[in-house]
């Protein structure tokens, strides 16, 4: 009985530690950036040893992984809950598109998944969105393209086209002197070009 017992502990201090230093390398990068957020400050906010970071994380660029990894489930966990409350899959659809645009509001989202994320990870950030936003777009899109709703076109490069309309006004909203003037021409454009896509596009919405 003591082993397991054991075992279970020592995961649970693992993920423990791995949470704490996730923790407290989000509050860094929010506040100073990444660039700017030494790795022995991170480990003593956490309470944990470097060595604990190099061994979970490899590194400081792993640690932005791992909270960029967080705050991109943050996301998708509130626009799945945006989607739940349009009974239209298109009007829950394009819901969640604008909300992903007022996401470049939020100071840390700005700094740390906008522009470090981007600049530090470059590939690996480019394979994470490959890898998540843009297969749901694919398999959203190719579903209301069957179900009539939408005009039919390839789903995979309609939902690239997608993806860097919404990161390029996101990192343009983040970047305007009037972040909330920008946010709503940027959902201006963005449903003129969603009434395109419509079968039955309304004049005016």
């Amino acid at each position: 009985m003591t082993e397991p017992a054991t075992r279970r502990s020592r995961e649970q201090m693992r993920a423990e530690t791995k949470a704490q230093l996730v923790s407290a390398a989000r509050r860094a990068f929010a506040a100073d950036g990444y660039a700017a957020s030494a790795m022995d400050a991170i480990c003593a906010d956490a309470g944990v040893t470097r060595g604990a970071l190099y061994h979970h994380f490899g590194g400081k660029e792993g640690l932005l992984e791992a909270v960029i990894h967080q705050i991109d489930a943050e996301i998708a966990e509130r626009l799945d809950a945006e989607e739940k409350r349009h009974a239209d899959p298109w009007d829950g659809f394009r819901a969640c598109c604008l909300l992903w645009l007022e996401q470049a509001r939020d100071p840390e989202i700005q700094r740390v998944y906008l522009r470090d994320a981007s600049s530090v990870l470059g590939q690996k950030m480019r394979k994470l969105d490959q890898q998540t936003w843009i297969v749901d777009l694919r398999d959203v899109l190719a579903a209301l393209m069957q179900g009539g709703r939408i005009r039919h076109a390839d789903p995979e490069a309609m939902a690239q086209l997608i993806n860097g309309a919404l990161v390029d006004a996101a990192l343009w909203i983040a970047a305007s002197p009037d972040q909330d003037g920008a946010l709503d021409r940027a959902m201006g454009a963005a449903n003129i070009l969603f009434d395109g896509l419509e079968r039955d596009a309304p004049a005016s919405r």
